[in-house]
């Protein structure tokens, strides 16, 4: 009967804590304010650019605050480079050297690209680095570098 009683205890923590690492994973989204939207300033699509450039960031129906800032209907930018698809809107924004966080609340970054192609889209993040629901993202520009 002891046995008995150490495995239901044991399969009860263990039950227990396979919940709450399930529950851990599923991070609530904003509601995005009405209009929101983000947008590349500059360069504009189709822009030659030289192999350093700069980048300015606009949005509109958010206030622009760092990353942390508990303010409704606040938020800030996520630079995505060369990226096929969206970060996956479950789970925080991820920081790679193509989805760059300007969780500072920066609204112009200089990049540097090999020549070519490439293409550049800002997505709005909140104060922990999730997308808005509905997700607050700009047009996907495309740029060639010399």
């Amino acid at each position: 009967m002891k046995t008995l009683v150490s495995r239901v205890a044991l399969a009860t923590v263990l039950l227990g804590s396979s919940m709450l690492a399930v529950a851990a994973d599923v991070v609530p989204r904003v509601s995005a304010p009405k209009d929101a939207k983000v947008f590349i300033v500059s360069p504009k699509n189709g822009a030659t650019v030289d192999k350093t450039f700069t980048v300015k960031f606009g949005m509109k129906g958010l206030v622009l605050k760092p990353a942390g800032d508990e303010t409704p209907g606040s938020g800030h930018h996520h630079l995505l480079v060369d990226q096929k698809a969206l970060p996956d809107p479950t789970l925080p924004i991820p920081a790679t050297d193509s989805v760059i966080h300007y969780g500072k609340a920066q609204t112009e970054t200089q990049l540097t690209l090999t020549p070519g192609k490439h293409t550049l889209q800002l997505v709005a993040g909140d104060k922990g680095h999730m997308q808005f629901n509905p997700t607050v993202a700009s047009k996907v520009i495309t740029i060639n570098v010399k």
